[in-house]
């Protein structure tokens, strides 16, 4: 008896363990059936709405700004400085005069000169009344003539030796940084500054070959400082390379730019736009939106779920359940945080904007629109802040 009541324990014991697994298992595959009808739990996720707007339409390049007219100027003649008549950075009309070199030894020779071209003229005078009277031939009066002359042409050219002993300034400009002192004996070609005209620059910059349709000569151009808070400064398309670069199959162009403010310097880049005539109508969405993949790109726009579709409508906390439809796209010129869309979006729509890489087709989303305090809202000319 003892034997059959042990054996009845164990039964019983063994069918009641049975019996509680069974019952965990069944409400397990219950809580599984009820959560996929019910759905995946939908994701929180920002949105904006595409905007139809009016982008001028520009070709952007990155220039090199260049003067209209630089020079290096030296000495064309040896000697010794003995008078500089500028200082570094000195704005200089033209012809002003900046170096003077030695000419003690040119001087003194143009007094010998001008005292033989002095007695020759004398002889020429008295030459001349003596022809008058037929007391001298008119082959002395022609060699007294040639005399003059060549008393007066030794004259103008030890003038000329002296003038070019005179370092002038070309035109007028800004002067660069003095690499001549006093004293410094200068040998021909000898650096002594550089002078640059810089109240208008030319703007250098290249644009791919296919563009070339769209320019031509007297196009607005506007240049931007990189990290300067100055308005962009206006200039007009100058020159068209007529050869395209057979290594870059790229055109060189050339604007003008008025530099009053003289804020443009000779070797400063800038970012470059050549103003298009036309105005485009184009459909924007903030560049976050864009989702890239090998395949294409593609948006996430929100739609409203469907009645009868499986799943919740609301959230415990009461947020309506809506669905995320991907939207293949194709995107245009992008300006500042904002991408144009040239097809899949209509003004209008609503897409997602923030938590788009989580999400697949058809995915249950929340809408959560509160602006994060560390993220500035999307802008045409963004301008970060250094903290």
């Amino acid at each position: 008896m003892r034997y059959v009541v042990v054996i009845l324990g164990l039964v019983l014991l063994v069918g009641g363990l049975a019996a509680l697994k069974f019952a965990q298992i069944s409400s397990l595959m219950a809580f599984g059936k009820k959560a996929e009808a019910a759905g995946p739990p939908p994701e929180a996720v920002a949105t904006a709405h595409a905007e139809r707007t009016s982008w001028e339409g520009a070709l952007g390049a990155v220039g090199s700004v260049a003067s209209s007219m630089g020079v290096s100027l030296s000495s064309e003649s040896p000697g010794v400085v003995t008078k500089i008549a500028f200082e570094s950075g000195n704005d200089v009309k033209r012809a002003q005069v900046l170096v003077e070199l030695d000419t003690s030894v040119e001087r003194a020779q143009l007094a010998q000169s001008e005292a033989r071209r002095d007695y020759a003229k004398t002889t020429l005078d008295r030459t001349r009344s003596l022809v008058a009277s037929d007391a001298l031939s008119q082959a002395q009066l022609d060699q007294d003539q040639s005399g003059y002359d060549a008393a007066e042409k030794e004259v103008a050219g030890i003038k000329a030796q002296i003038e070019r002993k005179t370092i002038r300034a070309p035109f007028a400009g800004k002067l660069g940084i003095r690499a001549v002192n006093l004293g410094q004996y200068l040998s021909p070609g000898t650096p002594i500054t550089v002078l640059e005209a810089i109240e208008a620059v030319y703007v250098d910059f290249t644009l791919p070959q296919q563009r070339l349709a769209e320019l031509h000569v007297g196009m607005p151009v506007r240049c931007v400082v990189e990290g300067a808070s100055d308005p962009p400064h206006e200039g007009t398309l100058a020159a068209i390379d007529p050869a395209v670069d057979a290594t870059t199959r790229s055109i060189r162009l050339r604007a003008t730019v008025p530099n009053k403010d003289e804020k443009l310097r000779p070797g400063m880049f800038v970012n470059v736009s050549v103003v298009l005539p036309v105005r485009e109508n184009l459909v924007i969405v903030p560049a976050t939106a864009i989702v890239h993949a090998p395949y294409g790109d593609s948006v996430f726009v929100v739609e409203d779920k469907k009645p009868g579709t499986p799943g919740m409508t609301e959230t415990p906390s009461g947020q309506r359940v809506k669905i995320a439809r991907q939207q293949f796209v194709r995107t245009g010129e992008a300006r500042g945080d904002f991408v144009a869309v040239v097809e899949g979006v209509a003004p209008g729509q609503e897409v997602v904007t923030a938590g788009a890489f989580k999400l697949r087709n058809g995915a249950p989303i929340v809408v959560n629109n509160v602006p994060d305090a560390g993220a500035p809202p999307p802008q045409l000319n963004p301008k970060p802040e250094n903290r």
